[in-house]
């Protein structure tokens, strides 16, 4: 068939230094537009010709038809064969999984994450290198400054691709390879966990409830729970992936796996529960009536590893994102291993393993994973926990409590503050730069500021440094507050608020995070002016 160059013109929507690119649908949806950024990313890579690359999405609004596009467009500029999941549908992590499986040059994965989809919805597109993570950064500038100068993308005239059934067929020479999304995934996590344990754990009436979020992960809990370990047939619930995720908010937190949360704080409470989001690279867990913060979470995975057969042999590391909680450095140090402290973004934990420095990894927004992929993974994490539980018959919020016991509890929440004014979210960072050199010595009360800075980072695999990656005050008392924009929106900005106390004894405080945080929350409000800069009194999320 016959191939076309068709002349367009340079835009540079995307930001340097970021992973991919995130969008309304509609500006996806522009002329041109999502085939000059994938025509970047192919003028961005070499040696790829004759190679095999991985294609898959969350399955929101708009992933059939970027898929067939970038199909077409793979077949014109060179590959040799395209991995792509049945329906075009791969979450983050199976992608990941797969890339690495079978050894492909790298992948593109269609996702906004945990952001909503539909016709008035979000979308996004990132590209993956070999080793299934995240591209870096020497490789997304190199898309960017391509996209600034774009003039011609090359696509095939060939329009017959067939998805809906798991088969081979030829693109333009191309050979197209539609495989069942859940297969490999599901193998990898079965050479990892102890299934005959967790098989009898619901055997012996162990419930759990799963709440897929009508995202993409619906289709794999359900072949994994259901089918591979016994658990009751709507263990999990709103598993049918969805363009507009069932009009819902695909974000496994407090405020947005509402129907979970409301099950599990019920008097019939199942014994555990947990959520993941858009793409299935995040996870929310929970006991009966017991939230397990994710820095907590990561704490409790550290400490327990070795029960579970793919890390009995111990962990080389740990990482975590410098705005999660302390809690696994205290885990990590009694164990003598070392944890890393990174900026958030996953490509620095892949940095990590891929140099054998860590194992298991984690960032306080619901995201978990270890060297097994180059993502973070949340169905992963679940079955993680599921294994521990097997071997220690407890209750979540025993194990949780009888961790803080024996390590010190970090009380931590989040606050998000969404779709704020973006040039006063930029005007709140500024102002706060301007003060870091006076902020150390300052009073507030009975808190006196130790320090003050914004994180930067060296790699210690590569060297590479990394600047302006969140403002951090630490206190005498050990307490901290962190200041960071998000970059998962796609309006406006959102502000993310930190707050951390650490305290040994477990019975000052009570149990309510929110309460041992008061005065930490008053402060931050205080010494950022959150409700001058953006117009709030009150976050939109608290975690």
């Amino acid at each position: 068939m016959p191939r076309q160059t068709i002349q367009t013109q340079a835009f540079s929507d995307q930001q340097p230094g970021t992973s991919g690119l995130r969008k309304k649908i509609a500006v996806f949806q522009q002329p041109h537009y999502l085939e000059n950024f994938v025509q970047s990313i192919f003028d961005s890579l070499h040696d790829f010709a004759g190679q095999t690359l991985v294609l898959g999405g969350d399955g929101r609004y708009g992933n059939l038809e970027a898929i067939a596009v970038i199909l077409r467009m793979a077949a014109a500029n060179g590959f040799a064969r395209v991995l792509v999941g049945r329906d075009g549908l791969l979450s983050t992590p199976a992608a990941s999984c797969v890339i690495r499986k079978h050894k492909a040059f790298g992948g593109i994965i269609l996702s906004a994450s945990h952001n909503p989809g539909g016709p008035d919805g979000d979308f996004g597109i990132k590209y993956n290198t070999g080793n299934g993570g995240p591209a870096p950064e020497k490789i997304t500038d190199a898309i960017f400054e391509h996209s600034k100068h774009i003039s011609e993308y090359h696509i095939s005239d060939e329009v017959d691709v067939v998805l809906d059934q798991v088969h081979d067929f030829r693109l333009d020479g191309m050979r197209v390879s539609v495989i069942d999304p859940v297969t490999d995934y599901a193998e990898l996590m079965a050479s990892l966990f102890d299934f005959d344990a967790i098989a009898t754990l619901f055997r012996n009436g162990f419930r759990m409830r799963f709440d897929a979020m009508h995202a993409i992960t619906g289709p794999y809990a359900t072949e994994i729970l259901e089918r591979r370990l016994g658990a009751s047939v709507g263990t999990v619930i709103n598993g049918v992936p969805l363009p507009d995720f069932g009009g819902g908010h695909p974000d496994p937190n407090l405020t947005y796996a509402k129907e979970l949360v409301e099950e599990m704080l019920s008097d019939d409470a199942p014994d555990f529960g947990a959520a993941s989001d858009g793409d299935g690279d995040r996870n929310m867990v929970l006991g009966a009536r017991f939230f397990v913060t994710p820095s907590d979470s990561l704490a409790v995975l550290t400490a327990n590893a070795t029960l579970v057969p793919g890390y009995a042999a111990g962990l080389a590391g740990v990482a975590r994102s410098m705005p999660t909680s302390m809690a696994t450095d205290r885990v990590a140090a009694e164990l003598g291993i070392d944890c890393f402290e990174t900026p958030t973004g996953w490509k620095f934990f892949g940095n990590l393993m891929d140099a054998g420095k860590v194992t298991l990894c984690g960032e306080e927004s619901f995201g978990t994973g270890s060297r097994h992929v180059r993502e973070k993974d949340g169905l992963w994490a679940v079955l993680f926990w599921l294994n521990i539980l097997a071997v220690r018959q407890q209750p979540v919020a025993d194990m949780v409590r009888e961790h803080w016991a024996r390590y010190g509890r970090n009380f931590y929440s989040r606050h998000d503050y969404e779709g704020v004014d973006k040039a006063g979210a930029d005007a709140l960072m500024t102002a706060l730069r301007a003060r870091l050199a006076t902020l150390p010595g300052e009073t507030f009360g009975d808190l006196r500021v130790a320090s003050a800075d914004d994180f930067s980072y060296t790699d210690p695999v590569d060297g590479s440094v990394s600047t302006g990656q969140g403002i951090r005050i630490g206190f005498e008392s050990g307490d901290r507050i962190v200041f960071r924009l998000s970059g998962t929106g796609t309006e406006g900005a959102t502000l993310r608020v930190y707050l951390e106390r650490f305290e040994a004894d477990m019975q000052r405080h009570g149990q309510d995070t929110q309460a041992a945080l008061a005065d930490l929350i008053v402060l931050a409000h205080e010494v950022a002016g959150i409700q001058r800069y953006t117009g709030r009194d009150a976050p939109t999320v608290i975690t």
